[in-house]
């Protein structure tokens, strides 16, 4: 397969188009979702890979162009991996993680009212797939382990990030700054895994 010049990063969210951005190589020209003007399309898929999938396939068809997106996650164990595949979802019609993160909190209220004093295991989960036009380039899937902060902290990031503590460490992805983060989160685990495909 010869060497990719030119992708477009399936995404309208402008944090993830930011990492994505900064963890591809320097020759590779990026394209964003905003210069086509481009609506996301429906996800209906019932994983992530699903998911990443559709988007890679919609925008990739819309513009003739080779296309990566990505689709990630928070899962929290104890809320049966909720909120998962419909994490942005949580934070109603306007993406508003102000409002996804006071639900995950009441619903962890809801299933355990000591959950404070324990270690609430969560994951994030990232699927990345590259598509051109109707034919899957490839497909990864990158985790990061880690737990539920009892209270949102830190103003980096995007999303769950202020919630979220990853494994050995004490600083939520909200405290740690960004090029600190892109070195050991979900989109850098699963990227390491597509790298060889660009």
């Amino acid at each position: 397969m010869e060497k990719i010049s030119k992708l477009l990063i399936g995404t309208n969210n402008k944090g993830k188009y930011k990492e994505i951005k900064a963890l591809l190589p320097k020759y590779i020209k990026t394209h964003s979702t905003s210069e086509f003007k481009l609506k996301s399309p429906r996800e209906n898929g019932l994983t992530f890979t699903e998911n990443s999938i559709i988007k890679s396939k919609h925008f990739s068809k819309k513009t003739k162009l080779i296309c990566l997106a990505d689709d990630s996650g928070l899962e929290i164990d104890i809320l049966d991996k909720s909120p998962g595949i419909y994490s942005a979802r949580w934070g109603g019609k306007k993406g508003d993680f102000k409002k996804a993160i006071k639900r995950v909190y009441r619903e962890l209220s809801n299933r355990d009212k000591n959950w404070k004093f324990k270690k609430v295991k969560a994951r994030f989960i990232c699927a990345l797939s590259i598509c051109y036009l109707d034919k899957k380039i490839v497909s990864v899937l990158g985790k990061v382990e880690g737990y539920i902060s009892t209270k949102p902290k830190g103003k980096n990031g995007f999303g769950y990030d202020p919630i979220f503590i990853p494994k050995n460490k004490r600083k939520t992805f909200g405290e740690i700054s960004s090029s600190r983060k892109y070195k050991i989160d979900h989109r850098f685990n699963a990227f390491k895994k597509i790298k060889r495909f660009l």
